[in-house]
C-alpha cells in the first residue's frame, strides 16, 4: 500500500497499474474457494504468474511490431519484480540441477519429470519454470 502511495504521487502511472494488479491478485487468492491467509510462497507463485503474463505479453506485442504496447509491460515487470526474491543465474541454476541429477542418479529424458519436480521445490521463487526446464533437459541429453 505504502509503494501504491508513492506511485500515486510520483504519478507513475506504469507502477500504479502494476501495484494495483498485485494486490488485486492476492485479494482475488484470499477470497477464492480454498480462501483464508496466504503464506509467502503463494504469494512468490502469484509475483512469478504476474511477471510471466506480462513477458509473454511484451513477446507477443514485440512479435507483433507493437513496441509501444510491449514497453508498459516490461515496466510492469520490473515493479513486480522488486517484490519477488533475487533470482538466480543459469550458471547457479545449473549447479543445483546438476547436484540433483548426481544425487538421484537420473540419466535421460525419462527422468525429467523427477527432476524437474525437486528443482522446482528447491529453486521455487529463485528462477522460473522455463529456464530450470531448458537447463534440465541440456544436463540429461
Amino acid at each position: 500500500m505504502d509503494e501504491m502511495k508513492t506511485a500515486m504521487r510520483a504519478k507513475d502511472t506504469v507502477a500504479l497499474e502494476a501495484l494495483r494488479a498485485i494486490k488485486s491478485e492476492i485479494l482475488l487468492a484470499q477470497t477464492s474457494a480454498t480462501g483464508g491467509d496466504l503464506t509467502a510462497e503463494d504469494e512468490i507463485k502469484l509475483l512469478q504468474k504476474l511477471v510471466k503474463q506480462r513477458k509473454d505479453s511484451a513477446a507477443i506485442f514485440t512479435e507483433q511490431n507493437r513496441a509501444d504496447l510491449a514497453e508498459p509491460e516490461l515496466a510492469q515487470v520490473a515493479v513486480i519484480e522488486k517484490f519477488l526474491p533475487a533470482q538466480l543465474s543459469e550458471a547457479d541454476v545449473e549447479a543445483v540441477v546438476a547436484k540433483i541429477i548426481a544425487a538421484t542418479g537420473a540419466s535421460g529424458m525419462a527422468a525429467m519429470g523427477q527432476v524437474m519436480g525437486q528443482a522446482s521445490k528447491e529453486l521455487a521463487g529463485q528462477a522460473d519454470g522455463k529456464t530450470i526446464s531448458n537447463i534440465v533437459k541440456k544436463l540429461l541429453v
